[in-house]
This record gives C-alpha cells, structure tokens and sequence, in this order.
C-alpha cells in the first residue's frame, strides 16, 4: 500500500487506458473506494466496472466536475488521460470555466489544468500527481528492446533532448522528431500521437522520437504516456528508436510494448541527463 494511499480516490478520467490502469493499480495497492469524473467522447467505458461511482459529464463543465468530488468525500484526485485538442476547443464550457479561463494570459495544459488544481484546492480537494500508484510503471535508465541505439540514433536522441527541453521551457510540447540531426516534427498542442504521424509523412523510415518533461514539470497533470496504441502510431511511421526520460515517464503494458518494439527493431532507450555517446 502506498504511504500517500487516500483510501478514497478521485478520478478524472480522460481518454486512452491510462484511467483504467491506474484505478486497477490503486484496487491493488489498498483503495478502497474510487470516485471518477469521465467524459463523453474521451474516457473508455471500461471505466465503469473499475469504480464506484462514475460522473459522466461533457468536457468544460468545471462546476459539474467540483460539485461531483465535493459531496463524495473525496480529499485527492488524480487527473490522468488526455482530453483530445479538439473537444477542448469545440467544448461549451459552463461559467465557472469561462471564468478560469478567461483569467488565463496563456493556455496550455500548465495553465488550464493548474488552474482547475487551484479551483479544486478551494474545495478543499489536492489534485496529486499523475504517477500516483503507477510508480511501478515508471522505467529506470537503460535498453529495454534486445537491440540497443546506434550511434547515429544515439546522436539524433541527444539533438531531441536538447530541443525538447528547450520547447517544453516554451510550453510547447514535450515530443521532438528527428533523423539524421534534421528536425521532422516538435509537438504542438495537436498531441504525440499526430506529432509522429507528420514526421513519418515527411522523413520516412529511420526516425527517433524522444520524449522529454521541462524542469520543474508540474507532475500532476501532462506526464508523457507510452502504451500500445503509441507503439502501433511508431510502427506505423517507421521510426526506429524511442526515447523516454528515467523516473518521468509512464510505460504502460510494458512486457508488451517491448515485445512488439522487438519484433519490429524498434529501441527503447530510457535516459537520465545527459546523453552521452558511450552511455
């Protein structure tokens, strides 16, 4: 059992098969009672059999979503899935998230998400980090696939590093992919998903993508994800090598991640700072 182990959890549940694997993780490491908020057109059902009890409200009903946790008896809540670029922009947001954001210079995932960490504090509510119960799905550095960078991927991991962490000091995004110290694609707000997908059109087979948090990432919201549904979108665009940050990243299903990256020749490299050549 965890030391942080609310015993009751809330959940707010975005899309992809993160929510269900961190309520399956928190049933195993003591919680006896989870709460969720899930939205229409994001969270997979699945999360249904997985708690007890479910909220389903369409995206931008802040008050909705406070209200919910509030008589629950909920003290923290995790907020874990993406919600998808365009349901953010295309959603009718009640008054209350008219407000948060009409108070925002800039919206990003930072600002928007800790703004709704903030509204939940005033509740009485901490919003906790997105890694909590799935500590045990964070890798340490080292290869995970049999076969190892080459050093023209190892060059290109370090060329991503460095952009990536200047990008996500900007907000901009947490992925950057390269080939042959060219830079095919950096993350905007469209997701890693189509960040990969755009290189794969414009550089062809031989990519690496590496995955990087800003210093000082606000870990409660926004932590880089990888799971089947990515090791497919890799495939699918021919990259090669992968590269993850040691203790802040998520590997989910990853016994069959790195099957598959295997079968395809894809590398796992999992990187402390800094990359070096002889690592």
């Amino acid at each position: 059992m965890s030391e942080t182990n609310p015993g009751v959890l809330g959940i707010i549940a975005g899309n992809g098969v993160y929510p269900a694997e961190l309520a399956r993780s928190a049933r195993s490491q003591g919680v006896s009672r989870i709460v969720a908020v899930a939205f229409r057109r994001e969270t997979r059902p699945e999360i249904e059999a997985l708690v007890d009890e479910v909220t389903w409200l369409p995206v931008g009903r802040l008050q909705a979503l406070l209200d919910t946790f509030a008589g629950s008896g909920v003290r923290q809540v995790v907020m874990v899935g993406q919600i998808s670029p365009t349901h953010l922009f295309r959603a009718r947001p009640d008054r209350l998230m008219r407000e948060v954001l009409g108070g925002l210079r800039e919206r990003n995932a930072h600002t928007i998400f800790g703004a709704v960490g903030d509204r939940l504090a005033d509740i009485g509510i901490e919003l906790k980090p997105a890694s909590l119960f799935m500590e045990a799905a964070m890798p340490d550095a080292g290869v995970l696939t049999k076969r190892g960078p080459s050093e023209a991927e190892l060059a290109d991991i370090q060329l991503g590093v460095r952009v990536a962490r200047a990008t996500s000091e900007l907000d901009i995004g947490q992925t950057v992919v390269i080939k042959k110290g060219t830079i095919l694609a950096v993350e905007a707000f469209e997701g890693t998903d189509i960040t990969i997908k755009r290189a794969g059109r414009l550089g062809g087979a031989g990519s690496v993508v590496v995955k990087w948090s800003k210093p000082g990432h606000d870990v409660r919201f926004d932590i880089p994800v990888i799971g089947k549904k990515t090791l497919r979108i890799l495939k699918k665009s021919r990259v090669s090598a992968l590269a993850l940050q040691a203790g802040r990243s998520i590997l989910l299903e990853r016994e069959h991640v790195v099957a598959a990256a295997d079968q395809e020749g894809i590398t796992i490299l999992v990187v402390d700072e800094p990359v070096a050549q002889d690592e």
